[in-house]
């Protein structure tokens, strides 16, 4: 059976991907996104952060990692496909607000995910990039590099690959990415996250990184509140799963001692078998260790949701 502790601790997968890039410009853009996203604005760092993207009942619009480029111009990169609903979310309430919303679909990206900090940055910097997005995951570094696109810091791809292969970063697959993003129990949009999912399904750690719980009002912020007093307790969670077969089709039914536990969501093969994503319903008990299962009628195990470590 695949671990996901190894996929994890493997070395970075520097893969050519394609991205949408919401930007959001003007003398309103700070104020104005403070009241309509889940993370605080105020405290953003040079790393920026992850943040929800809410209807006004709650619900996930866009799962999006922020960065401010410059005093009145932030940039949100989402997946592929993501960008128009956040681009129409965001221009929903832009009535008499001084600011520009404007999207960039498909933006060219390099994205790195996995190795250290300090060893991705060094051999970014060697390469003469000088403008990225970081975008880690649960015990994962992430780095996002835009090589296309009317994008800050915009570079040539092909060169930024050829110079971080020579010092033993080197380019994989779509696949090997996709293997880190489920190991790490990271949501995609289409995947795990459309207009119906709650925040605090996807786990606790998504909203440790993505929602402060200080920064006063935004919209969609009373579901977040109101089930964050409660404990977080919500009918199901998105949890990872390691599987002695091969990937299951989206749909897939995970079995827990002989009963339906919920659908597998995404899957991709590994050594050994594949690891996957699944909804499984609070009623089903995971310890620390996890839980034994049944995938397509191959043994399976239900991993605990990842922590939020600030990687």
């Amino acid at each position: 059976m695949p671990s996901v502790s190894e996929i994890l601790s493997s070395p970075p997968a520097v893969v050519r991907t394609h991205r949408d890039l919401v930007t959001v410009s003007g003398p309103d853009a700070a104020s104005y996104l403070q009241g309509q996203l889940s993370q605080d604005l105020t405290s953003l760092d040079d790393r920026g952060a992850w943040t929800f993207v809410l209807a006004p009942q709650g619900k996930v619009e866009a799962w999006a990692r922020i960065r401010r480029s410059a005093e009145d111009r932030f940039e949100l990169m989402v997946g592929a496909g993501a960008g128009e609903v956040l681009e129409q979310r965001l221009k929903r309430f832009l009535l008499r607000t001084r600011a520009d919303v404007a999207l960039l679909s498909g933006v060219e990206t390099i994205s790195i995910r996995g190795g250290g900090a300090a060893e991705v940055v060094a051999a970014l910097e060697s390469t003469g990039v000088t403008a990225w997005l970081w975008a880690g995951w649960p015990g994962v570094v992430g780095l996002d590099v835009a090589v296309g696109g009317d994008t800050d810091g915009v570079v040539d791809g092909e060169q930024v690959i050829s110079d971080l292969a020579s010092q033993g970063i080197p380019a994989r697959t779509p696949e090997d990415l996709e293997a880190v993003r489920i190991a790490a129990g990271v949501p995609a949009w289409g995947s795990e996250i459309d207009g119906e999912t709650i925040p605090a399904t996807i786990g606790q750690w998504a909203i440790d990184a993505s929602v402060s719980f200080t920064k006063g009002c935004y919209t969609g912020q009373e579901l977040v509140a109101r089930i964050d007093s409660r404990g977080g307790n919500v009918p199901r969670v998105l949890h990872r799963v390691e599987i002695s077969g091969p990937p299951p089709a989206s749909g897939t039914e995970l079995a827990v001692e002989g009963h339906s536990a919920g659908p597998i969501t995404s899957a991709v093969a590994r050594p050994g078998g594949s690891v996957a994503l699944a909804w499984v319903p609070r009623s089903v008990t995971v310890d620390g260790t996890g839980a034994d299962a049944v995938v397509d009628g191959h043994p399976a195990r239900v991993l605990p949701p990842p922590a939020w470590t600030g990687a």
